[in-house]
């Protein structure tokens, strides 16, 4: 018994819950047509034990073009999880030609955690490209950077709404780039924004940026889709997801799946939040995707008495793209994010 388990221990490190743990990727080595399920460890824990992350990799007859589908960044966004499971699960693996690279769960610390922020507090979002010898962040950052980013010719990047707000189903993508502008139209979303993603200053590239921003500086086209809300799995974001998603697949020539088509998205050429100047009980009257004029009525604020200490109107017309759920709102708080319409698009 004690040399059966000793065996077990060592052989452990290699397989967690079933299943073979890399520390790479490697589409050359999985034979084509086959769905793989590994461990992708990123950094070791404060007792020196591997964090892994999910990875699933479905290898068609060929092995490129090359999907990279990656939710979860932020460790309350679980939509996208949901929607890679989708679309794995009715995979017809005989019928795919290319890769498909699929991360159910990236920031492998804050899920299990119930967790938005990283272990530090940081946003790993806002730290690429990160740095092999930095921060707990940077360092974690580095390793998404250099382990999957580097594999993939194409990327979704799935988020969703943060605590305390609500989302439509919305696309962030440079519209410029008409590979990106193809890849945003093909989801089924309430409104496209069009964002280039990366930060600049004095015509020069910030030193850290998004996920999506990495991405593209790569030459990786890349949209960011927002499924929702947080800490939840809808069933409707989900499957609109799936939907989007297969859309890009068969565009690629990745499936033979006829593409659906969606009534238009809004276009919105960019947007904002509206925050309250001061704290109180917030009574919203706008609902998402609800387009209102300017100078309407969006909101009250209320004492706790119930008196009505503010009212707060639209600056511009435009459209709700995401607001504020939580009635307790401090000063700062967000109200809605207010899509500029895009009457040229």
């Amino acid at each position: 018994m004690r040399t059966l388990f000793l065996s077990l221990f060592l052989i452990a490190p290699l397989f967690l819950f079933g299943q073979e743990t890399i520390q790479e990727i490697d589409i050359e080595q999985i034979v084509p047509n086959t769905v793989k399920k590994y461990w992708l460890e990123m950094i070791d824990n404060g007792m020196g034990q591997p964090v892994s992350i999910p990875v699933i990799i479905a290898k068609g007859q060929t092995s490129s073009p090359v999907l990279g589908l990656v939710a979860a960044i932020h460790g309350n966004e679980l939509n996208g999880i949901g929607v890679i499971q989708r679309v794995m699960d009715d995979l017809d693996i005989k019928e795919l030609n290319g890769t498909i690279i699929a991360i159910p769960g990236l920031n492998g610390i804050s899920l299990p955690l119930h967790r938005r922020r990283y272990v530090d507090e940081e946003d790993l979002n806002r730290h690429f490209p990160g740095k092999q010898e930095g921060n707990r962040s940077q360092q974690y950052v580095w390793q998404i950077n250099q382990k999957i980013l580097s594999k993939v010719d194409y990327l979704v990047d799935m988020h969703t709404a943060s605590f305390g707000r609500e989302n439509t189903l919305y696309v962030r993508a440079d519209l410029s780039n008409a590979k990106i502008e193809q890849m945003a139209k093909l989801q089924d979303a309430d409104i496209i924004l069009n964002n280039k993603g990366i930060p600049s200053a004095g015509g020069k590239v910030s030193t850290t940026r998004t996920m999506r921003a990495e991405a593209m500086l790569k030459g990786i086209p890349t949209i960011t889709v927002e499924y929702g809300n947080p800490q939840v799995f809808q069933a409707d974001m989900i499957e609109r997801g799936k939907n989007g998603i297969e859309n890009i697949m068969s565009w690629l020539g990745m499936t033979k799946t006829k593409i659906r088509t969606y009534e238009q998205a809004v276009m919105c050429k960019k947007s904002y939040w509206i925050y309250v100047e001061e704290g109180g009980y917030l009574d919203l009257i706008v609902a998402l995707k609800q387009e209102v004029n300017k100078d309407e009525l969006i909101a009250v604020m209320r004492n706790p008495f119930g008196d009505i200490i503010h009212k707060y109107y639209s600056p511009e017309a435009g459209i709700v793209i995401g607001r504020s759920s939580n009635p307790i709102n401090m000063s700062g708080g967000r109200i809605i994010h207010l899509g500029i319409k895009d009457e040229e698009k």
